[in-house]
């Protein structure tokens, strides 16, 4: 079955035609704490830990388990477990797969809460980080420690697009038994398939793609098998949860994903292949263009690309011109985040703890929504007149 299809085929487990219920074709929504059981013998299953249905109301109820088996089927995954943010769940992934003593590996264009939790909160628990290069592939051997337990990868990174050689990466790390963590959220997994190419664990950034809409915060974390236990322990202890209504919405935002996804990529391939031709541009970083470092590593591991992209101006143009350039667009926000329907704009400097191509350099950032592209062409068109005045 083509993956199309499988994200309208997703039926819920969690309906009982005989006990009354209606079957719908997306799942009801519960809201509760107090779970009751049928009779005193389940009730004393549960308090052993025996109980195979749902005992309260943090043991998250049937949307959200509708929602985690969706994913998991998409994923390829041994088990997927939701939360309430993007950065909810690659905090979670850490705690959960690390403890004192271990040093971890992150990739220096990583999501930049991810980095700040690393260095401002990990450090309390006596776990290390070290930065690689955005770029990382067999070198990653060179900062192995005997302690080193865990390798995040964001590929490609959500600011400035490096991306990662991770088959060469993860084929050293199961030698050593170090766990390798992706968050794949630029390429879903339609575009790219982190465990065929050896990963451990995927995550999500519900809040973006998957949701479509911007209208909530979630994450996901999907396991192989072998950590399949040590997440669904850790998020059993800990009564995680993901509030029912987001789940629904995340569900109904996955049906259309592969829709959406399409008009993303050709809307913004368009659109990064005429900024390459206008003479204010130095370079259009877009992993799908053949002028990107390492568009030959993203042809052979991924199937498509999304509607985030950068480029760089030529000239390093004052604060004062280059925000009378972005406050001029009528069709992009201003705004943090991406992967919705409405396209943005942000624009910054970003500091590496390795070296960067992008050392010093103005990127501005577009997420491509789904407005016409010829709209947006001559939004943008407009915008750089400003700048050449």
């Amino acid at each position: 079955m083509k993956r199309t299809t499988r994200l309208v085929s997703f039926d819920s487990t969690y309906q009982d035609e005989d006990a009354g219920q209606p079957k719908t074709i997306n799942p009801p929504i519960f809201r509760g704490s107090t779970v009751l059981f049928n009779d005193y013998e389940d009730l004393t299953l549960a308090n052993s830990g025996k109980h195979k249905g749902i005992t309260y109301g943090t043991d998250r109820l049937t949307t959200q388990r509708a929602f985690e088996e969706a994913m998991r089927k998409l994923e390829g995954g041994a088990l997927t477990r939701a939360f309430p943010s993007g950065i909810s769940a690659i905090i979670n992934t850490f705690l959960a797969f690390t403890g004192s003593g271990d040093h971890i590996l992150i990739c220096d264009n990583a999501y930049g809460p991810t980095a700040r939790f690393c260095t401002e909160i990990l450090t309390k628990y006596n776990i290390q980080t070290t930065f690689i290069p955005s770029a990382s592939g067999k070198e990653i051997e060179s900062y192995f420690q005997d302690n080193t337990k865990l390798i995040f990868l964001e590929s490609p990174g959500s600011n400035t697009f490096e991306i990662q050689d991770i088959p060469a990466i993860t084929t050293l790390a199961n030698n050593r038994g170090i766990v390798t963590v992706l968050d794949n959220t630029w390429a879903t997994p339609l575009y790219l398939d982190p465990f065929a190419l050896g990963i451990d664990i995927s995550i999500q950034s519900v809040t973006k793609y998957i949701s479509g809409h911007s209208d909530l915060l979630m994450g996901t974390v999907t396991v192989n098998e072998k950590w399949a236990d040590t997440l669904k322990q850790f998020y059993r202890t800990l009564e995680i949860y993901t509030p029912e209504e987001d789940c629904y919405t995340a569900l109904r935002g996955l049906r259309t994903l592969s829709l959406r996804l399409q008009q993303h990529e050709q809307s913004a391939l368009k659109i990064a292949h005429w900024l390459e031709s206008l003479p204010i541009i130095d370079q259009v970083i877009h992993p799908a263009l053949s002028s990107h470092p390492e568009h030959q590593i993203w042809c052979r591991d991924f199937t498509g690309s999304s509607g985030l992209f950068a480029f760089i101006f030529k000239e390093d143009y004052a604060q004062d011109k280059l925000a009378e350039f972005v406050n001029s667009l009528q069709l992009f926000g201003i705004g943090y985040s991406w992967g919705g329907f409405k396209s943005l704009i942000t624009a910054g400097k970003y500091n590496r703890s390795q070296e960067s191509r992008y050392a010093g350099k103005t990127v501005v950032r577009l997420n491509i929504g789904l407005e016409d592209p010829a709209d947006l062409l001559i939004d943008l068109k407009s915008g750089f007149e400003l700048l050449t005045k």
